[in-house]
């Protein structure tokens, strides 16, 4: 019956696919692929000699199968399916807290301010051992996070481990919101300031709600902070534009292989305001939706965009229903802002394996903005003044992909019972030298690819009886490469520092601490202040004078 029963799930999945790809003119091909596969599935499942997972085989086969497309396009199963919910609404049932695997440990790495995980003590570092009857290290495939949501007003008993002590928490679930608009507020008289992490649902409303709020008390000058924003929803990218647009103006067009997926998307309503003096502010991190507010901004020469080159992502994706509760989110088209311009950096249509190559590269086409202006497509929307950093090195790098960083801040949050105001508070040179000797004696997740594959060749050669007389020249040559490594970090302190000041901020101050912090010392933001000042300069740049 089983057997059976595991047959059917996967012929209905053939099904669903062949549906899928029904319009494609090799459709015989892509039949006989499917029927293959299901006869192959029902002869491993009935003969295969150890007892297998059909779920799990089937969900191995589905990534692999995109693996080969783009990142973008993905299968969510039931427990996927609430997170896209999450991501696209904005709200859930649970205690207020985001959590994060690392080293097979669940860290809390976020507090909602004000929230149930918040009023109940929960801190940023603490590690949950078990969910109510659940230990995180039985549960399989992380999704113990899962047993932290759940009907609003039902508790969850928690254990969590916190420096070297054992503790039990009562946590009641309730509605969260997540908050698309972390902070705004006046910086001068006249220079109003919005960080916006995110385009949910939420995202229009809020955002309206700050440029409101802050022209009641005076704006005649906005910053629209984006940075750091992975996009989202396409439909509020093109409302949030309209805030400052004609009603009746592209903003972002559409061109898929269906002719029905092919849009114009205009603004739809009269803008909030026309003249206000705009500054967008990007970086490699403000992709998609984001890339379409600035691009769009940008063309229609109502913003002067100020920072790094954006992320490159030109793909629109849609979810598709699948059976069972679950859903597929395919890349369907490519979008293109007023110009005509798509700024996609990876061409994945021509990736060789894991190589991957850059429109940015090649030939980048040149198109002109409303009034006049050169601006190109391939890689990213480049900004009008461009903030120059420093380039991370390698070891850079793996020091902020590590845990590293997150592990000292904990450290520092439970040395110190307090810190300044976020607007005055600074993490110095003596505050970095301090943060290397932490690193020299108290961490172990910051290695470089060099140092891993060094001690992996030196592990394999002990295997094999191969390091007898030379335990002390590797001794001393991985103490040569650390030595580098901490001298490479140096090259890059500014960028470290900054890390630190806002994870560090993040635990006393919330999200909201951090843009506090920003306002005061962050170059983008005293550059943008800057160019609002001076008129003659904002009109310069936007009128190509």
């Amino acid at each position: 019956m089983k057997n059976i029963k595991n047959t059917i799930i996967a012929l209905s999945l053939g099904i669903s696919i062949s549906v899928l790809f029904a319009f494609k003119s090799d459709f015989f091909e892509v039949a006989k692929q499917i029927e293959i596969y299901t006869t192959l599935f029902k002869e491993l499942n009935m003969y295969y000699i150890d007892e297998i997972n059909p779920a799990t085989l089937t969900d191995n086969a589905i990534k692999k199968m995109l693996s080969d497309l783009d990142p973008y396009t993905r299968f969510y199963d039931e427990q996927g399916v609430e997170e896209v919910k999450i991501n696209s609404l904005g709200e859930y049932s649970g205690i207020g807290a985001q959590s994060k695997f690392y080293d097979d440990k669940l860290i809390i790495v976020e507090i909602y301010k004000g929230f149930s995980a918040d009023e109940a003590g929960l801190k940023v570092g603490d590690e949950i051992i078990k969910i109510d009857d659940v230990f995180v290290e039985n549960y399989p495939n992380g999704q113990v996070t899962t047993l932290l949501k759940g009907s609003a007003n039902s508790t969850v008993n928690i254990v969590v481990k916190r420096q070297d002590k054992s503790l039990n928490l009562s946590i009641v679930r309730e509605k969260v919101t997540v908050n698309p608009v972390p902070h705004y507020q006046m910086i001068t008289a006249e220079i109003g300031y919005i960080a916006f992490i995110r385009f949910n649902s939420k995202a229009t409303p809020q955002i309206k709600n700050a440029i409101v709020d802050l022209k009641s008390q005076g704006m005649k000058k906005l910053i629209l902070d984006i940075r750091g924003n992975p996009g989202g929803l396409l439909n509020e990218a093109v409302s949030i534009t309209n805030f400052f647009v004609p009603k009746n103006e592209i903003v972002v067009t559409t061109k898929a292989k269906l002719k029905k997926w092919s849009e114009t998307y205009k603004t739809k309503k009269e803008p909030m305001d026309l003249e206000i003096p705009l500054v967008v502010l990007i970086d490699k991190n403000s992709a998609s939706a984001s890339e379409i507010v600035a691009g769009s901004l940008q063309d229609l020469d109502r913003a002067v965009i100020v920072g790094e080159r954006s992320f490159g992502k030109g793909l629109v994706q849609r979810y598709r229903n699948l059976s069972y509760g679950t859903k597929f989110k395919l890349t369907i088209s490519k979008y293109y802002t007023p110009s005509g311009r798509n700024i996609q950096e990876l061409d994945y249509t021509n990736r060789q394996g894991s190589k991957i190559p850059k429109f940015s590269d090649t030939e980048r086409h040149s198109f002109k903005t409303k009034n006049g202006r050169t601006v190109y497509d391939g890689g990213g929307i480049q900004p009008d003044v461009k903030i120059e950093k420093t380039k991370e090195t390698s070891s850079t790098m793996a020091l902020l992909n590590s845990q590293a960083i997150f592990n000292y801040a904990t450290d520092f949050y439970f040395d110190n019972d307090s810190i300044v105001s976020p607007e005055i508070f600074e993490f110095n040179d003596i505050d970095y030298q301090d943060f290397i000797s932490y690193l020299k004696t108290n961490d172990s997740t910051f290695k470089t690819l060099s140092e891993k594959k060094f001690e992996s060749a030196f592990k394999t050669a002990k295997e094999e009886n191969l390091t007898n007389s030379t335990e002390n020249d590797y001794q001393k040559l991985l103490i040569q490469i650390k030595s580098e490594k901490m001298n490479e970090l140096s090259k890059n302190k500014e960028i470290i520092k900054n890390n630190i000041t806002d994870e560090i901020i993040n635990r006393y101050y919330y999200k909201k601490g951090e843009y506090q912090n920003h306002i005061v010392h962050n170059q983008s933001i005293l550059k943008a202040v800057n160019i609002l000042n001076d008129t003659n300069q904002y009109n310069h740049i936007l009128k190509n004078e």
